[in-house]
């Protein structure tokens, strides 16, 4: 976040994260990142004892609105910037903080999870959940710190497909970054990447994505038609938006951040030209970064 604030998550499995955000936002600001419930970092199933069976972005929010304003005693934050989760959770900002928040970046996210990406998830998740060291938890216990159980190697298999695109796979894509084989992509992503994940966590995070969707901040009416109320909810947000959804990724969609675009009140819509589907957003290449970069910079910068 940037307070004269932004916040990212990128999905479990992607590659190592970097928001392109260095150049965009002035030297000047103070830029606070803050990880969401149950990724292993903030408090989580496997650092927490008592750690609830199920969070929210609205918990996330309301911990992050207690540090940003009791802790750190800010007043406005000039812009909540979000990847993929992040972009959920920034949405969530811009209507449970109307008051404090002037801008919003949102990157490869939407304001509401829709059943095409909730169905995907719904296959790492089987994959996690019926391992035989995630079943036997004496099994789970014994896996050590520097490996991946079996469940979670299973999870990252069933995700790694839909990090990028049909596209990015054919054109072997994985070279530019070092990997001269599809084999050698696969382990980095699915085994390497996943080192120190608990197979908790990742379905603690599953279940938050899952259930994504500010329209449950407005409520909603039985005359309403399924997408009235997410079309209230986006109508109700007063901060400028700019949403940077990834022409070909696979579970955030272009078109429903484009819908999402037309229902706001001051929503800027730029689709990612990219073959690297949803980690496009998550700093995974440099020409996306500076692609990205301008386009952030010239948002902010048309702030009056």
């Amino acid at each position: 976040m940037s307070s004269k604030t932004s916040s990212s998550r990128t999905a479990p499995g992607s590659l190592p994260p970097a928001l392109p955000i260095s150049k965009s936002i002035p030297i000047a600001q103070r830029v606070i990142v803050v990880a969401l419930f149950g990724n292993g970092e903030s408090s989580s199933p496997s650092n927490a004892l008592g750690f609830p069976k199920t969070v929210d972005y609205r918990d996330c929010v309301h911990a992050q609105h207690k540090l940003i304003t009791s802790h750190l005693k800010i007043a406005s934050i000039d812009v909540v910037v979000g990847f993929s989760m992040g972009g959920q959770c920034a949405y969530y900002w811009t209507l449970m903080y109307p008051n404090l928040v002037r801008n919003a970046v949102i990157i490869c996210s939407s304001a509401r999870t829709s059943r095409h990406n909730y169905q995907f998830l719904e296959g790492p998740k089987a994959a996690l959940q019926n391992a035989i060291d995630y079943v036997d938890k004496d099994r789970m216990s014994a896996v050590p710190p520097s490996t991946v159980s079996r469940g979670v190697h299973a999870f990252g298999k069933a995700y790694s497909a839909w990090l990028t695109s049909s596209e990015w796979f054919e054109q072997q894509a994985y070279r530019s970054i070092g990997y001269p084989t599809l084999g050698d992509w696969d382990r980095a992503t699915t085994e390497a990447n996943y080192v120190g994940w608990h197979p908790d966590d990742l379905l603690a995070m599953l279940h938050m994505w899952q259930n994504g969707d500010i329209a449950t901040l407005v409520g909603s009416d039985h005359r309403d038609s399924e997408d009235d109320p997410l079309r209230k909810a986006l109508s109700q947000v007063r901060a400028r938006v700019l949403l940077l959804p990834c022409q070909t990724d696979q579970y955030f969609r272009w078109e429903a951040s484009k819908r999402e675009a037309e229902w706001l009140p001051n929503g800027t819509f730029k689709v990612i030209p990219s073959i690297w589907g949803h980690i496009a957003g998550g700093g995974s290449n440099e020409t996306d970064n500076k692609w990205l970069d301008q386009a952030i910079a010239e948002f902010l910068h048309m702030q009056t």
